[in-house]
């Protein structure tokens, strides 16, 4: 089991390159960056996705894949990632020639965690009904697969439908770029089996108690599906349960900060790895 961050990179925080130059230099494999392209002023207290107020760093991040350019050209092993880009938001023929061009700059170190995203005025103002965008994401998901994979590429859906294109460049991973599928809701296993590599859950109550059920589902599928855990806490016993379930890499988030209190939190995480390891 490997290790990692998750990381909203926001403009008066660390920047990404420096960031990653860190992470890699600690020996961890991986950092991935979250995405929100705005946040609706609706006149109340914006909620997050738990209910709780909404952190200013969701309205000051960096565009997701912007931030893992810089941090992929800044380093030479470390894997960088979104967590997660939001699909529906997005233009896929414009997202899938930019995912394409991460990769290649960053020479096949490039992972697309995917998610449909929770705030739905925010959705709204990209044109989406909050009720579809599931939907949405598999079409998108589709059609950029298609693009990556083809040198004519075709695609015909309700939502996204175009004839033979070019597109190019094509991304460096083949076929393509691992998909982690963002969310732990009752249908996340259906997407996670039906587009992804890998299942990108944030830890909480019940979640490791699921791995088996995917795990089973995949191997009757005939599929390799990896386990990769956002908010793993500085824990050794719980870093130890995810180990034993099966995780493939655990990911806990950095704040939003100067570089002194990310290197503590960073401390925090290692000590409980370490701890966990017997070392």
């Amino acid at each position: 089991m490997d290790s990692g961050f998750g990381y909203f990179a926001t403009h008066d925080a660390v920047d990404p390159a420096t960031l990653a130059r860190v992470v890699e230099e600690r020996g961890h494999v991986a950092l991935m960056f979250s995405e929100h392209t705005h946040i609706p002023v609706t006149g109340a207290t914006p909620l997050g996705p738990d209910g709780g107020p909404l952190p200013r760093r969701y309205w000051h991040t960096h565009d997701p894949l912007v931030a893992c350019t810089a941090a992929g050209t800044a380093t030479t092993r470390l894997r960088v990632g979104t967590a997660i880009c939001l699909i529906p938001q997005h233009e896929p023929i414009a997202l899938a020639k930019a995912v394409a061009s991460v990769d290649t700059l960053t020479g096949g170190r490039f992972e697309l965690g995917v998610g449909a995203g929770w705030n739905d005025p925010e959705i709204r103002n990209h044109g989406v009904d909050p009720a579809r965008r599931f939907a949405v994401m598999k079409e998108h998901i589709e059609a950029m697969r298609r693009i990556w994979t083809h040198g004519d590429a075709e695609y015909h859906g309700e939502f996204v439908s175009f004839g033979p294109m070019w597109s190019w460049p094509k991304p460096a991973q083949q076929p393509y770029p691992p998909i982690l599928v963002g969310g732990t809701g009752p249908r996340v296993f259906d997407r996670v089996l039906a587009y992804g590599d890998a299942w990108l859950p944030n830890y909480g109550p019940g979640v490791l108690e699921r791995v088996p059920e995917l795990l089973g589902r995949a191997d009757d599928a005939g599929r390799l599906i990896r386990i990769v855990m956002l908010s793993a806490p500085s824990d050794p016993a719980v870093l130890e349960e995810c180990e034993k379930a099966g995780v493939s890499r655990v990911m806990a988030w950095l704040p939003s900060a100067g570089l002194g209190r990310i290197e503590r939190e960073m401390d925090a995480f290692e000590s409980a790895l370490a701890d966990m390891r017997g070392e």
